[in-house]
């Protein structure tokens, strides 16, 4: 030991550490080796019996039990063809192997010798005429001309190019003074009611300089028209008027 803590010892002792960590390795790897072998080698048998029964198909179930039988129909009693009633419908018990065809009496005309008719139907037909008419029918209402009412229009809407195509008379507005020293030009747009008598009966302003507005007032007041005629008849127009001011021509 005290030569171990010498610098110039010549390390003449040497341990065996090295070969007990071979040999702790060895024992280590084989015990690990047993175990992992031991469930390989000792296999338990398998229950076959129990794998068998779970295996195996159930039984098919019962079949249904059959299905009650359904009582016989009675079948009906023929009637005898004394006991049956001319007057009444009944309900056949049989098809007849040949029909029978009867031909009826026609109740629209009335026999020879029967009164002819004064009157017409009771309570009267609407559209029909008055007191009835003798062979008259319901169909002939229908095909009778009806008169139709006509439908009289107050006013409708017409384009500004269709009313100056009425326009028999035109006065041209006059320049305002005030417009004129200013240099102010433009269109005034006017909203126009014009009558049966051609006459302007209304008029509102759609767009226009306010100083300009005024003197188109005054002159498309004083224009007149043609009637407006539709279905042969006078109507009221409902139109657009557009004035022009121009510097040039003032």
């Amino acid at each position: 030991m005290f030569e171990e803590s010498l610098i110039e010892s010549t390390n003449r002792f040497k341990t065996n550490r090295g070969k007990a960590t071979v040999v702790s390795f060895v024992i280590q790897i084989a015990i690990v080796s047993f175990l992992v072998l031991i469930p390989l080698i000792f296999v338990e048998a398998l229950p076959t019996h129990q794998l068998m029964t779970e295996l195996v198909a159930p039984p098919p179930p019962p079949p249904p039990p059959p299905p009650a039988a359904a009582p016989a129909a009675a079948h009906p009693q023929p009637v005898a063809k004394e006991q049956l009633n001319p007057n009444e419908l009944h309900t056949p018990t049989r098809i007849p192997k040949q029909i029978v065809k009867t031909q009826e009496m026609a109740s629209a005309a009335p026999p020879s010798n029967a009164p002819a008719a004064v009157g017409g139907v009771v309570g009267g037909v609407p559209g029909g005429v008055a007191g009835g008419q003798v062979g008259g029918v319901l169909g002939g209402v229908l095909n009778s001309p009806v008169a139709v009412p006509k439908v009289e229009l107050k006013r409708v809407r017409v384009s500004q190019g269709v009313s100056q195509g009425l326009l028999t008379h035109k006065v041209d507005p006059q320049y305002p003074q005030l417009a004129k020293s200013a240099h102010i030009q433009g269109t005034v747009v006017l909203h126009a009611v014009i009558g049966k008598d051609g006459k302007v009966q209304n008029l509102q302003v759609v767009s226009g300089h306010p100083m300009l507005t005024a003197s188109a007032i005054n002159a498309v007041k004083q224009w007149r028209y043609k009637p407006y005629m539709l279905n042969g008849q006078p109507t009221e127009i409902d139109t657009t008027i557009t004035v022009n001011f121009t510097l040039a021509g003032a």
